[in-house]
């Protein structure tokens, strides 16, 4: 392939996993309590994603990376300082709230919006990259409204594999029930992968890709672009944790075949 690709990843920040989240209301709509306290991690399926994207640009030089991220801008400086050393990319921050309880067709619009601003952007040769799922807004829409926004109707969704050609075309595993991959054969960009784990590790921290990304990252942020981004229209009854259901018993010597069927019994009640 000889002139790469322009990668496009969608991926925001989230709330550290080990961090207790208690949702309240407040007058603005849903929230956490001290969401804006609470330390922020890049959402993990949104990292495979990124970590792709600079995998496949390694293998060609002409291909470029850019990480589109909605979140408040305090926030998202935070979560640079740490993923600006993993892979070389262009960032593209969106001022706003990165709240789960969003509507995902807003969310869509202002990351379409942040996307179509990138300048040098060549639609033709974008694949438009981003998490399967999230940790924050598992609707399982937000990254396909996005690529229909931008008329990308080529779309895969948990991917795990990506093997470009030579012809600028590409083959996609993406996973189906069973434990087994769907193959299939794109005939080049643009296209929309959503991806699941991947097959790669994290990159390890790398000071040097950190001091570059950080010299285009803080002016990014001091002039992202505010997204108009609300819950007008959006109505919660009530939001809650899950309740926790214990019931242990400690018994020796008992069946397997009835240790299944207690199982079993349990579930349909």
């Amino acid at each position: 392939m000889s002139n790469g690709y322009h990668i496009v990843v969608c991926g925001s920040l989230v709330p550290d996993p080990l961090q207790t989240l208690e949702p309240v209301t407040t007058p603005n709509g849903p929230s956490l309590k001290n969401e804006m306290m609470l330390p922020a991690a890049l959402d993990p399926w949104a990292g495979h994603a990124l970590y792709e994207a600079a995998n496949l640009a390694k293998q060609n030089t002409e291909t470029k990376v850019w990480l589109v991220s909605l979140g408040a801008k305090p926030k998202l400086q935070q979560l640079m300082m740490s993923i600006a050393q993993k892979a070389a990319f262009g960032f593209v921050p969106v001022d706003g709230s990165a709240s789960g309880f969003l509507s995902a067709y807003d969310c869509a619009t202002a990351l379409s919006n942040a996307i179509k601003s990138i300048p040098g952007l060549d639609m033709q040769r974008l694949l438009l990259f981003g998490g399967w799922e999230s940790a924050s807004r598992g609707a399982g829409i937000t990254l396909q409204l996005v690529g229909e926004t931008l008329g990308i109707t080529d779309q895969f969704m948990g991917v795990d594999s990506i093997q470009p050609n030579s012809d600028g075309s590409f083959t996609v595993l993406e996973r189906v029930e069973g434990a087994m991959h769907q193959e299939s054969l794109c005939a080049g960009a643009p296209a929309v992968l959503g991806w699941a784990t991947g097959n790669l590790p994290e990159p390890v921290n790398n000071p040097q890709v950190g001091m570059i990304n950080m010299r285009t990252i803080m002016p990014a942020l001091q002039k992202a672009a505010k997204a108009n981004i609300s819950l007008d229209g959006v109505e919660y009854a009530s939001v809650n944790l899950p309740k926790q259901l214990r019931d242990t018993r400690v018994v020796k010597d008992m069946p397997v075949e009835e240790i299944a069927q207690e199982i079993v019994n349990w579930i349909k009640q």
